[in-house]
């Protein structure tokens, strides 16, 4: 694409889901791209369009709370408690759908039993009965709404979509009708900004719908991964999208190779995808299903918008870093932001050809100095080892390998070990 006119470009940023892991991801990333790109301030955007996870920081930027200000918040906590948001709010048992469940289990037990009996039903039918009294949700992220109104209730930020200076889309799903509910956009604006940050975050079966208007709403990834179109649509020159939700490649050998050495603990040593059990296996499904999804969305966004140049930013699916990792830990917290940041910087390198031709049609730079800076870091690096340490580490090393090597050739000789 060539732009011809001399009016200043457009830029939106569209931001999908992932969980707390999803939004760690996006903070350091996008620090890694307003320190690296010149010409362009991530909080004076056109449009900015989130959904899930991604609802929550694409929120903090249209209130003008840079990335730098955003990894303070919610990765640091370096800020004044007001400014703090700590993602253990999320593992709050949601008291008050159980309640309201458990108040109806009596009536559905009554009617299963009747139709067990004086209906002569089966006891599968019988039991389809009681499906009523199950809980939508374990976690309640009431939360959400209380903390993102407390954030942007601050002097020169709003919780009122329309007082925004720019344009934000959080993007829900409704549940009865299946239909994407596009929150900030003109009939959908009147809704408060956490709120529709709550509902566009509400993952089914994991946090209970949210209720608006008397409808009820769950994740935006329900019906696109992306959601880029929102922006799209309105004639953007460059949309850059940001999704931390990748299918890890398990089978690539330097993958194995950091696995062993770089986790803290056997325990999370999974050289092949089932040997984690079922929550392996499920979040491999799950990041499948969404990224496959996504990239035929993005090959739409290329033919159906020839003239937006199309930025995706997203992790390394060799890398197991952002694949194994607890994000309700402080200081895992801190080490996968970091490791974000890091692994963004070099991709601009690599890339760094290929983005400065697009970039430039839209006067926007790459930062080389600022990229070839090795000891640029999202936060304090900690203290370098001692060489006692070191050495220690080294050995470590060794006996891994020497394990390694030793549990390969026992399996070869007896295949049932």
């Amino acid at each position: 694409m060539t732009r011809k006119t001399s009016r200043p470009p457009r830029v939106a940023l569209a931001l999908s889901g992932g969980g707390p892991l999803g939004a760690i991801y996006e903070v350091g990333a996008l620090c890694a791209l307003e320190e690296s790109l010149n010409g362009i301030d991530f909080t004076k955007l056109q449009h900015y369009v989130g959904v899930s996870a991604g609802g929550f920081i694409a929120a903090g930027l249209a209130n003008g709370i840079s990335p730098r200000e955003l990894c303070a918040s919610f990765i640091e906590n370096d800020n004044e408690p007001s400014e703090t948001f700590d993602p253990a709010w999320l593992l709050s048992p949601a008291y008050s759908e159980f309640t309201r469940r458990g108040i109806m289990l009596p009536g559905l037990l009554v009617s299963a039993l009747w139709h067990l009996t004086v209906g002569r039903k089966s006891f599968t039918h019988a039991l389809e009965r009681m499906g009523p009294a199950l809980p939508t949700g374990i976690f309640s992220n009431d939360q959400i709404n209380v903390q993102l109104a407390r954030l942007f209730s601050r002097d020169g930020r709003t919780n009122d979509f329309r007082q925004l200076k720019t344009q934000l889309t959080l993007v829900a799903t409704n549940l009865d009708s299946g239909e994407a509910a596009p929150f900030g956009r003109p009939g959908w604006d009147h809704v408060p900004i956490s709120k529709a940050v709550q509902a566009s975050a509400a993952l089914p079966g994991l946090f209970p719908p949210v209720e608006i208007d008397d409808s009820y709403y769950v994740d935006g990834a329900l019906k696109k991964t992306m959601h880029a179109s929102v922006a799209l649509d309105q004639g953007m020159d460059l949309m850059l999208c940001l999704n931390p939700l990748v299918p890890f490649d398990a089978t690539a050998p330097q993958v194995a190779k950091v696995m062993r050495r770089g986790l803290p603990s056997e325990k999370h040593h999974i050289p092949r995808i089932v040997d984690g059990g079922l929550p392996a296996v499920l979040s491999q499904t799950f990041r499948s299903m969404i990224h496959s999804r996504m990239v035929l969305g993005m090959k739409h966004y290329e033919h159906v918008y020839p003239n937006t140049d199309i930025i995706l930013i997203e992790p390394d699916h060799r890398d197991p870093e952002l694949y194994l990792a607890n994000t309700f830990s402080y200081a895992q917290r801190r080490h996968l932001a970091e490791h974000a940041y890091q692994q963004t910087r070099q991709m601009l390198r690599s890339n760094k050809t290929d983005l400065s031709a697009k970039l430039l049609r839209h006067g926007i730079t790459l930062h080389h100095e600022a990229l070839d800076d090795p000891k640029r870091h999202l936060s304090a690096p900690t203290k370098a080892p001692t060489q006692i340490g070191q050495a220690i580490a080294k050995l470590q090393e060794i006996m891994d390998d020497l394990g390694h090597v030793v549990r390969s050739a026992a399996h070869k000789e007896n295949p049932s070990w």
